[in-house]
């Protein structure tokens, strides 16, 4: 004679999947940036220097906010004080909301900063709210976003790739072991050659992967040069007037209006 599972074991089973459901959906509302945050909230998750992500999220926030032109400034303290945290993940947010408001002056002071940050990602995005200032400090890593990346080796050690050429990177992907250190990308873009052997011993500084430039970063530095560039950035950008692998054609346009607003800015001979 078999028994039936009883009233309890019912419940449990229940309880169990809905805890299947629930835990992940609640860490998801937890950690997406999109949920929005009321004032409180905001001043809260500035204060909480004990989750970056929270920061991160209020950083999120204030830039929709900015982008509805609703009034923020009460938190603008909060956002220099992020442009100086030591995490680059919380540096390279508030450099993008910086640039959001240029009537501000001491934005501009910390995206001048931030601009010659170590971390790429960090200087692009400063670079971008700097070129809406009409600052010309912004065009050198404009034009590094035009160029292939180079990811060099952080460490000495014996070198086993996690990738091949035509792997598409985000930042942050695991590219390589060096020995027991991770090497991850800092910028995003295509594999386009492997610079050593895998299982090679590598140096500091060696040149690693070859990365082609990411076609959003590439969108977006011709529009903040076709704002700063100079003559001397007409090679970089009209190299994108030809076809290039992986770009749209809306690149080639921007390219060529960008062009015409450098030679505009040409003196007369």
């Amino acid at each position: 004679m078999t028994h039936r599972p009883g009233r309890r074991a019912y419940l449990l089973i229940t309880l169990f999947a809905l805890l299947l459901v629930v835990i992940p959906f609640l860490f998801w509302y937890q950690t997406w940036f999109g949920r929005k945050l009321t004032d409180a909230q905001l001043d809260q998750y500035f204060a909480d220097q004990s989750r970056p992500r929270h920061a991160q999220h209020a950083l999120v926030q204030l830039s929709k906010r900015l982008e509805l032109r609703q009034e923020v400034s009460r938190w603008y303290p909060n956002v220099l004080q992020q442009a100086a945290n030591s995490d680059p993940k919380l540096r390279e947010t508030a450099a993008w909301v910086m640039g959001q408001d240029r009537r501000y002056e001491p934005f501009h002071d910390a995206l001048a900063r931030l601009v010659r940050d170590p971390q790429p990602m960090v200087r692009r995005n400063a670079a971008l709210a700097l070129a809406g200032y009409g600052d010309g400090a912004a065009r050198p890593e404009l034009v590094a976003m035009l160029r292939p990346y180079t990811i060099a080796a952080p460490a000495a050690g014996t070198l086993k790739y996690r990738l091949k050429p035509g792997d598409y990177v985000n930042p942050d992907t695991l590219v390589a072991h060096i020995g027991a250190v991770e090497v991850r990308s800092p910028v995003p873009g295509e594999v386009r050659a492997l610079e050593r052997r895998d299982g090679v011993a590598a140096a500091p500084g060696d040149p690693l992967a070859s990365l082609a430039p990411d076609q959003h970063h590439v969108w977006e530095a011709l529009r903040a040069l076709y704002l700063v560039g100079q003559p001397a950035d007409l090679e970089d950008v009209e190299r994108y007037l030809r076809p290039v692998p992986g770009m749209p054609e809306a690149i080639r346009s921007q390219a060529a209006l960008t062009a015409q607003a450098i030679r505009s800015r040409q003196p007369a001979q």
